[in-house]
């Protein structure tokens, strides 16, 4: 709901995005305070097991916290307008530019992996080595000179006017429609109520009704009352169907989000109980996940390089693939990932109860790369499937309603956050009762995650099911330009020509 409530109040102003800005680097700035003078940074503990130190304060408590929730603040609503305002700088109506917007979403996700991959190497060696005051400081520095870049670009962008709170729309929509609910539909649409054309400027296109959720029509039946939100256009109802179609879609990828917020995590904390050095070196356990992201990296730049353009000859779609099953293939390499890693630790509790590791808890003889094919997977699967959801819900939103659109994808992350504790929680509470010690504990080498991963394949296989269930009655927007049309018709042309 957060990010909804941003999504209101920073429809594409470039000024009120950068206030965002200015409010994580805000957080960020009190967070590397927190970490670097006394008396908000804590007092050093020489204790390596944490027993005999001294508690931070209240006040060292509250600041801590506090930037955090700053910096969510701040993400919440940039995040999901960020993506918004680099799609939109592509014109919808050139088919050149229309080719480019294709594989904005797949660049853009680099942008941000490749700052994730500079977070789990350097920033980590540096907060590890040097210390934490650095190592806050210097994504500090980097996040001052992004507004910097930002404001200095601000006049070159492609602007949209601001055209108030998509949320108001819906509300006022859904709130017409049910006081309305006696009122008879007219036969002919044209009867039902629609601003004048020259109402809509740029950004804004009118639609023409529809009978899908035709209840919400109610919405724009005149009546003898003169109640602002009693009334709504035919464009704003249809723009809140398509808002509202897509929340089935956002329900079936809440399970998908939630391995992204838990199984890497799992994935690591595995790791650390293998074998981590390669020669002199040993890697450290944050930096596991820098296999995920090197291979995402990699899975982006072949998709977009070199699978869309061998594809797309084949089905003549500009895309190469529907959006949706681009989103199928990530689920079913999920699917496959929780396979094998479910083998995968198997097999590493079976060497250490060969090797008496189970009660102590120690380093099981497996080298770390043992768990390497499904870091690899998970980085191939969000490649296929984090991008689409975000490239889905951007490009299925209304074109008044992109960043709310785009917010779908961050509230689906939410989501799996939320979900990955409350499957942990309720995992533990039922497999530890009854003399058992729970599949999920502290000692790996004494737990059965084997089990949990098996439970997570078979909830991917049924939300899968249900994830084909809702994309077969799924009706795709109608696109607003001809550009889309353009381009496979060039690809039908290239391949006639090619077969000749």
């Amino acid at each position: 709901m957060g990010l909804w409530i941003s999504e209101a109040n920073l429809f594409f102003d470039p000024t009120l995005v950068d206030g965002r800005l200015v409010l994580s680097s805000s957080g960020m700035s009190l967070l590397t305070l927190s970490v670097s003078i006394h008396p908000l940074k804590p007092s050093s503990c020489p204790d390596p097991n944490g027993v005999h130190c001294q508690k931070p304060t209240t006040l060292q408590i509250v600041v801590f916290f506090v930037a955090l929730y700053i910096i969510a603040l701040g993400n919440g609503g940039t995040k999901p307008n960020i993506s918004t305002i680099g799609a939109d700088q592509f014109d919808e109506f050139d088919p050149k530019e229309k080719i480019q917007k294709l594989s904005f979403f797949n660049w853009w996700a680099f942008s941000i992996l490749f700052g994730a991959l500079f977070a789990t190497t350097v920033l980590i060696y540096i907060q590890d080595n040097v210390g934490w005051a650095l190592g806050y400081g210097i994504p500090t520095i980097g996040l001052a000179i992004s507004i910097l870049i930002f404001l200095a670009g601000t006049p070159f962008y492609r602007h949209k006017v601001p055209m108030g709170s998509s949320l108001t729309t819906i509300i006022k929509v859904i709130v017409a429609s049910i006081s309305k609910w006696k009122v008879e539909i007219p036969t002919d649409a044209k009867e039902l109520y629609e601003l004048d054309p020259i109402e809509y400027g740029e950004g804004k296109h009118m639609i023409d009704s529809t009978n899908s959720m035709r209840f919400l029509n109610k919405a724009c039946v005149r009546t003898s009352s003169s109640k602002p939100w009693l009334l709504s256009s035919v464009t704003q109802v249809e723009e809140t169907k398509q808002i509202l179609r897509m929340i089935p879609i956002l329900i079936v990828t809440f399970i998908p989000s939630t391995m992204v917020a838990q199984i890497g995590t799992l994935f690591i904390k595995q790791g650390t109980t293998l074998n981590r050095h390669i020669g002199a070196f040993k890697i450290p356990p944050a930096s596991l996940g820098l296999f995920v992201t090197i291979s995402m990296l990699v899975s982006l730049v072949v998709y977009d390089r070199v699978f869309v353009k061998i594809i797309r000859k084949r089905t003549r779609n500009p895309r190469g693939i529907t959006l949706l099953q681009r989103m199928g293939i990530g689920m079913i390499l999920h699917i496959i990932i929780m396979v094998i890693a479910s083998l995968t630790e198997r097999y590493r509790i079976h060497v250490a109860r060969k090797n008496g590791l189970v009660e102590n808890g120690g380093q099981v003889p497996l080298s770390v790369f043992i768990i390497l094919p499904q870091f690899i997977l998970m980085g191939v699967a969000d490649a296929f499937l984090e991008v689409a959801k975000l490239e889905f819900f951007y490009d299925q939103a209304p074109e008044s309603m992109k960043s709310l659109g785009a917010s779908y994808s961050l509230t689906s992350l939410g989501a799996g956050n939320f979900i990955s504790s409350l499957f942990l929680t309720i995992v533990s509470n039922v497999t530890s009762g009854n003399g058992h010690e729970g599949w999920i504990r502290n000692n790996l080498n004494a737990s059965h995650l084997d089990y949990y991963y098996a439970f997570f394949a078979i909830l991917n296989c049924i939300n899968f099911v249900l994830f084909l269930v809702v994309v077969r009655f799924y009706v795709y927007r109608a696109e607003v330009s001809d550009s889309m049309k353009v381009l496979a018709e060039e690809l039908t042309v290239r391949k006639t020509e090619g077969g000749q």
